[in-house]
């Protein structure tokens, strides 16, 4: 059996750190350029428009209801108008929009309608990325969700539920799973990568930190005072978010899954901003430059007892032009607004060089269907947030051209990833104006 500190000693060395200049000068390494993340987050059942789009054009505008809780994010994200999923309309398939929503999202393909285990859609953008530059990271990619995964069966008049509960495609056929579980993802990204020692630890019922504190001490005395503070900042964020976990565990209740009110932890709200967590972990230590987070499947019925919602998304959002449903769509779209401002200000205030975290990344936020009363999948609600190393100018409401295809978008993002693609689904050209 290996000795217990042997077996630490190997452990510490898979926790991934944080960006430390004074570390790398002593190092005598060169100081290098900040990477560029690239994020996608998907939000179901279309929007309240009205509510959700601001007015005013440009830099002059005035944020919706929606989006205040974005107020003091403003200059960090842009509002992207008239960007289209054809792909996700019929096309001669009939029924199935939830499933096409989230199967075009980030392929700009159309799916083949099909229940049975002939799937067919595309590569997805996030996969294209991870193709070119996930070797250059522990994780090629971080797929979230809060939804329990799901790759084969009937979900929505006649499609695969493969397509309605995955956004990333390896190839036309095979989705990369989202996790839902915050603790498996948590193993996956500071975990030893062996299942047995990984048990070991948990069985010691010690923080993975407690295995590298001594070696941590010993590296903070090598740092800057500026980087010692960022390590401690580092060392909690890690810890918080573990405590979070160990304390869903404990107090969960056993219930069968189809019972259980909103997963890993108990409410909804927590339960996103713990993977948000995750996400800005796995970006500040460098473990993934590319993530996918599936707030909700497209179709999906949850209800919101946080917000006093108690009626399903889905039904809501066959509001028929009711003012009360409109109204709580409205509340709705709010809420994740919310847990997105949550994730944006801890990217926002994480030091990285001569900028943030947030200043090195691109956010893309929104879904596949515009009015879920419609079903449209043109001009979708969408956000683009940071700065991507100095390459998008945020702080605007950005119109595209009419019919302008959201892959279109996809393909200049790529570019400033350093992941250059001929094409992605539909689109005919890149998307400049960001």
């Amino acid at each position: 059996m290996t000795p217990r500190r042997t077996f630490l000693k190997s452990l510490a060395t898979t926790l991934a750190l944080p960006s430390l200049p004074s570390l790398q000068a002593a190092t005598t390494r060169a100081k290098a350029a900040a990477p560029t993340r690239m994020a996608f987050i998907y939000i179901p059942n279309g929007v309240n428009l009205d509510l959700w789009r601001p007015s005013g054009s440009g830099k002059n505008h005035t944020l919706s209801k929606t989006l205040e809780p974005l107020a003091e994010l403003r200059e960090h994200f842009s509002v992207l108008r008239g960007l289209d999923h054809e792909k996700a309309f019929a096309n001669g398939d009939g029924a199935g929009d939830h499933a096409r929503a989230n199967a075009t999202f980030l392929t700009g393909c159309q799916a083949r309608k099909t229940a049975g285990a002939d799937i067919a859609v595309g590569e997805s953008v996030d996969q294209i990325a991870a193709r070119h530059i996930g070797h250059l990271t522990r994780l090629p990619s971080l797929e979230l969700s809060t939804d329990p995964p799901r790759s084969s069966g009937h979900c929505d008049s006649g499609y695969s539920c493969a397509y309605q509960f995955n956004l990333s495609w390896i190839n036309e056929s095979t989705p990369a799973p989202a996790e839902r579980d915050p603790r498996l993802v948590f193993e996956k990204m500071f975990g030893s990568g062996n299942a047995r020692e990984d048990a070991r630890r948990r069985h010691y019922r010690q923080s993975i930190l407690d295995f590298v504190m001594d070696d941590a001490k010993r590296l903070q005395s090598r740092l800057g005072s500026t980087d010692r503070g960022k390590m401690e900042e580092y060392l909690t964020a890690v810890r918080d978010v573990e405590r979070r976990i160990e304390n869903a565990e404990k107090f969960r209740v056993e219930v069968p899954e189809d019972q259980r009110p909103n997963g890993v932890p108990q409410t909804y709200g927590a339960h996103i901003r713990t993977m948000f967590d995750l996400m800005h972990l796995a970006f500040q230590t460098d473990t993934t430059r590319v993530s996918t987070f599936l707030l909700a499947h497209d179709g999906s019925n949850r209800t919101f007892p946080e917000i006093d919602i108690h009626s399903a998304h889905h039904e809501l959002s066959h509001h028929r032009g009711n003012p009360n449903t409109l109204e709580a769509i409205g509340k709705i779209d709010r809420f994740y607004i919310e847990q997105l401002a949550h994730f944006l200000r801890k990217m926002r205030d994480t030091p990285e060089g001569e900028g943030s975290l947030l200043d090195h990344s691109m956010i893309v936020y929104g879904g596949g269907i515009a009015d879920g009363n419609r079903h449209n999948h043109n001009d979708l609600p969408l956000l683009l947030a940071g700065k991507g190393n100095g390459t998008l100018k945020p702080g605007r409401i950005i119109e595209a051209p009419e019919g302008t295809p959201m892959t279109n978008l996809y393909l200049s993002l790529l570019d400033r990833m350093g992941a250059k693609a001929r094409r992605i689904g539909d689109s005919t050209g890149t998307f400049e104006k960001v």
